[in-house]
């Protein structure tokens, strides 16, 4: 009688059989991001991490560049919920105080997820033409646009391009991040901890139509 047990499942058809290779290697990469950097990542690493075989990832994903943009895509839902909610608390009649709400939620996110802003903020190492993350990057554009042509309409928004305005939280944002991770910035700690309490509300003033009595005030003036 034969009294050998079946043997059990390879890693890579465990992983198969209850379809959570991908969400496994996407979660890999971007903990190899967070240990060792953006350039350490490799598919033959992740898979070694995932307990795959090297050639397993492939059927997922093509390449490196195609497995940081799932990375990416993921940061991107992940930026567009944390955006949500910093919008949500907001008056709906003020759409400013939204656009300034959609700054703060991004620097809040972009603090606290690191790795993810690296991947999605390093163009050379995604598909940053892919239509997910265009897709993402398109609503996302849309919403802020619409946001300052509401504040044009209502008067709050000083004359100047619309598509500038978004352009210009978006560079605020992204490059005040990206110092406080390659520029040791001669700033307080207010401005390296909470830079949505100094630096986003004086450009969103900057914004604003200057009243009479504020000439010869800067917009950080209280």
């Amino acid at each position: 009688m034969n009294m050998a047990t079946p043997s059990s499942p390879g890693p890579d058809e465990r992983a198969y059989h209850h379809g959570d290779l991908r969400r496994s290697l996407i979660a890999a990469a971007l903990q190899l991001v967070e240990e060792e950097g953006l350039e350490a990542v490799s598919v033959r690493e992740v898979a070694r991490r995932v307990g795959v075989s090297p050639g397993a990832p492939f059927r997922h994903f093509e390449n490196r560049t195609a497995l940081l943009t799932a990375v990416a895509e993921e940061a991107q839902d992940r930026l567009l919920q944390a955006v949500d909610d910093a919008q949500r608390p907001c008056a709906s009649d003020d759409p400013l105080a939204a656009f300034r709400a959609i700054g703060e939620g991004f620097l809040r996110w972009a603090f606290a997820n690191a790795a993810h802003f690296q991947v999605v903020s390093t163009r050379a190492m995604i598909d940053y033409d892919s239509p997910g993350l265009r897709d993402r990057n398109d609503r996302l554009r849309a919403t802020m646009r619409a946001l300052m042509e509401a504040a044009a309409a209502q008067g709050r928004l000083r004359p100047g391009d619309l598509d500038a305005y978004v352009l210009g939280l978006r560079a605020l944002v992204l490059g005040w991040r990206e110092c406080m991770l390659t520029v040791n910035l001669p700033v307080g700690a207010v401005y390296r901890k909470a830079p949505w309490k100094t630096a986003l509300p004086c450009w969103i003033n900057s914004c604003r139509p200057f009243e009479r009595d504020q000439v010869g005030r800067g917009p950080c003036s209280s």
